[in-house]
Parts: C-alpha cells; sequence; structure tokens
C-alpha cells in the first residue's frame, strides 16, 4: 500500500482514524506541512497484507516459468510452512 500524503492540520484532526488505519489496516501516511514532507505514520512493524495481494504477486511472479515435480513439490511445502506461520487478522470492530 503506497503512503498517503496528508497535511499535518489534517492528521492532527483525525490522528485517531490515522493510527487505527496505521495499525489494522497497514496504511501510511506522509505527513505535510507547507506542502514539504516533515513525518511520516506508519504501522510498526510488519504490514499485514491481503490473500489477494500475494496471489497478484504470486500469479506475476509464475508467468512463463515451468517447473518440474521435484520443484513444485519443494514450493507446496514451503507454502505450507508460510501458511503454518501466519498470524491472524485482528479484526477489533465486529458487527
Amino acid at each position: 500500500m503506497d503512503p498517503v500524503s496528508i497535511s499535518v492540520t489534517e492528521a492532527s484532526r483525525n490522528f485517531a482514524e490515522c493510527v487505527n488505519r496505521a495499525r489494522y489496516q497497514g496504511a501510511s501516511f506522509i505527513l505535510l506541512k507547507g506542502g514539504a514532507p516533515v513525518a511520516r505514520i506508519e504501522p510498526a512493524g510488519q504490514k499485514p497484507r491481503k490473500g489477494s495481494e500475494l496471489a497478484a504477486a504470486l500469479q506475476k511472479a509464475v508467468e512463463g516459468v515451468h517447473v518440474g515435480e521435484v520443484e513444485a513439490t519443494s514450493w507446496l511445502h514451503d507454502l505450507e510452512q508460510a501458511r503454518g506461520s501466519l498470524q491472524p487478522q485482528v479484526r477489533p470492530w465486529r458487527f
């Protein structure tokens, strides 16, 4: 997700919203004062990623690639390990 540029004034008026979007959506903000960047609000640690983003990246990465059975099996093993290390998505607002 690309950073969104907002004024310091807008950030101060919507500070809690900016922090929540950084934490729960992985959003980043570049704060502008007089049109010049002066600070950044971004998630601490890793940014959460959507499954659709991963699927799109994988599809692009394998375009025109043909692998053998050994490579495919190894990749599947790596994928299963990666899935096992994923943290559940936090959804603080439930309806």
